[in-house]
């Protein structure tokens, strides 16, 4: 469903992202680790029509999406959860999800409402502070908005980008639970996570970064594959 393929990202002088070839198919979660300052955050951010690409081709279904506006990448259905999370203050829970719906114009208001209440029924936490301005929600809550108002413009991939980070280990569980609950709805997901052992639990294939290339895929579900992991990208 999504395909990168010999992806090249320049910042400046620095060649960040050398040639990076990956594939996300419908209905998986598909993780992607490795050390601080390997790329993870920029194939995201690259993906999502953040960063331009310098060479290479991003394909969503039969979309070539490199080089397009982040707002027209947005929606052809690629849905972005930041690792900031970006709530917007002076907005209620609500309103922050209500921004979701710009990410798909022109649905009937119907429809919107039928979204709204089946994201309330999977986070119910939100539902109960809907009211609540949103930078005054916990981390882990906040997390939730950002996936949430995601959800809401209905995508068709999703780009979670560390969303645990930080949060009580309590917390941690439900953000995992999440993910898992997406990939048994058949959203596909690209994951980065720093967590890899609880990661791996909840994704189906990984692929590891190392300066800017990938240096190792595999099967999550195989034991020797993450001892491989590990072992690649431990310090």
């Amino acid at each position: 469903m999504l395909e990168v393929d010999n992806l090249h990202v320049h910042y400046g002088l620095s060649h960040i992202l050398q040639g990076v070839t990956l594939r996300a198919n419908a209905g998986e979660v598909v993780g992607l680790f490795g050390r601080n300052g390997v790329g993870k955050t920029t194939i995201m951010k690259t993906i999502a029509g953040w960063v331009p690409p310098t060479s290479g081709s991003i394909r969503l279904g039969d979309v070539e999406l490199g080089g397009m506006a982040s707002d027209r990448i947005c929606r052809h259905g690629i849905g972005f959860v930041p690792e900031d999370r970006r709530i917007f203050p002076g907005l209620s829970v609500e309103e922050n999800l209500k921004l979701g719906f710009l990410q798909a114009p022109g649905r009937p208001a119907k429809a919107s409402r039928e979204i709204l209440d089946k994201l309330y029924a999977r986070f119910p936490r939100l539902h109960e502070r809907r009211a609540q301005q949103g930078t005054t929600l916990s981390g882990g809550e906040q997390q939730m908005l950002a996936i949430a108002r995601v959800l809401a413009g209905a995508p068709k991939f999703l780009l979670i980008d560390e969303p645990t980070e930080g949060l009580a280990p309590m917390i941690v569980d439900e953000i995992f639970e999440i993910i898992s609950g997406l990939r048994e709805s058949g959203i596909p997901v690209l994951l980065v996570e720093q967590n890899v052992h609880r990661a791996l639990d909840v994704c189906n294939r990984f692929y590891a970064l190392e300066r800017g290339q990938v240096i190792l895929q595999g099967d999550a579900g195989s034991t020797s594959n993450r001892e491989e992991l590990l072992q690649a990208i431990s310090v």
